[in-house]
């Protein structure tokens, strides 16, 4: 086998990985490598090559995510309304929070800081391009900033999982509809 065919083998086992895993992270209590490992159809070995420790793996899950939502938002801005945008940029939300609450639950608290960082930074920019655009258009209101909603919706790590499919997405229309504009 030659090795640009190795490197595309090695690349799709470690993306098999990490779709495993966030499958795993988002609807297990528990996140064990051997069943990530073989639930991937790679061993053990393949998985600890790419990813050395449980919490690198669990960092790379929690990364792949942030960069998957940064990037919806000029999409979505690109294809909708300013307002429609942002409520499908929540929508996208309670995925990536779902996942994050599993990660968030399962990292040491050192590491936790560092996925915070990454994820702050992007998603807030993300989130006042969204605003901008909303404001600029009239319907979201001028006072609020990325930060504001950062707090806001940073109670979606919080809900238990019985509650998850009943609450998460409506309190984001409920946070949706405070930021919108009233005259």
């Amino acid at each position: 086998m030659d090795s640009t065919r190795r490197r595309a083998d090695a690349a799709d086992n470690r993306a098999r990985i990490i779709r495993v895993a966030r499958e795993v992270i988002a609807n297990a209590d528990e996140v064990k490598l051997n069943a990530i490992a073989k639930q991937a159809g790679v061993g053990q070995g393949t998985l600890y090559r790419h990813f050395p420790t449980r919490e690198d793996l669990l960092a790379e899950v929690y990364r792949e995510d942030v960069d998957e939502l940064v990037a919806a938002a000029p999409a979505l801005l690109a294809e909708h309304e300013p307002l429609t945008a942002l409520a499908r940029w929540f929508d996208r939300v309670v995925e990536y929070a779902e996942v994050k609450r599993g990660v968030f639950a399962a990292v040491e608290a050192s590491v936790g800081q560092d996925l915070s960082a990454h994820g702050l930074g992007p998603i807030g920019d993300a989130l006042t391009a969204l605003l901008a655009a909303g404001k600029a258009e009239g319907t979201v209101r001028p006072d609020v900033d990325a930060r504001d909603v950062i707090l806001l919706i940073g109670y979606l790590t919080r809900l238990e999982q019985a509650e998850w499919d009943t609450r998460a997405r409506h309190l984001l229309h409920v946070v949706l509809d405070g930021l919108r504009r009233h005259e």
